[in-house]
């Protein structure tokens, strides 16, 4: 099967790509608006981009043509924000932050989640989140309706046990990140791994 995504398929773009460029981690934003109300959000175009310095990018759609989600509006008037990531045990908390509430409600409470409150940026981080990243904007691109938000990452949190002392490797029998596969409402687990060491 071929598809022509600049011209005649350009509208079965996001059906295809987020159902076969799997399986996407989950980038689940807070931010908090100028009069401090604080906005959560799962984002699955979303990756770790570099480490000199560290970076992470992902892309928040918008509400309707030209109106940006209340996440990258709230970036670009603060120019702060978290990135939690996601593990089995708020997969379902996750999930509920991605309705549609009122404006100026906020999805912590709707989810029944918590906050701790962030060191170098604004925007707190979600308790229950095994790892936060506070994150400071370094640009947004707009290409076509696409919205890109890079973010420097200046604080690493990380759930004690997640890391192995020692070597500051993941303990993968205590970390349980889960992935975004196909569209519309599918998701993975990340307990079935392998190594494949690198040649030499």
């Amino acid at each position: 099967m071929e598809f022509d995504l600049a011209g005649e398929h350009q509208k079965l773009a996001y059906k295809l790509l987020a159902g076969l460029v799997t399986p996407r981690p989950i980038a689940w934003v807070t931010t908090q608006d100028t009069e401090g109300r604080v906005n959560a959000a799962p984002f699955s175009f979303f990756n770790v981009l570099g480490t000199r310095p560290p970076i992470i990018g992902f892309a928040p759609g918008d509400k309707e043509p030209g109106i940006p989600k209340d996440t990258a509006r709230n970036i670009r008037r603060t120019g702060e924000f978290v990135v939690n990531l996601v593990d089995e045990a708020t997969a379902e908390a996750m999930n509920l932050t991605s309705a549609e509430l009122d404006e100026g409600e906020s999805e912590i409470p709707f989810a029944g989640l918590h906050l701790e409150p962030s060191v170098v940026v604004k925007p707190p981080r979600i308790a229950e989140s095994p790892v936060a990243l506070e994150c400071r904007e370094w640009s947004t691109m707009e290409i076509g309706s696409n919205r890109l938000v890079i973010g420097v990452v200046h604080r690493l949190w990380v759930r004690d046990g997640v890391l192995n002392p020692d070597t500051l490797l993941v303990d993968s029998s205590v970390f349980h990140p889960i992935g975004r596969m196909e569209v519309p409402a599918s998701y993975c687990r990340t307990r079935d791994r392998f190594d494949m060491p690198r040649p030499e």
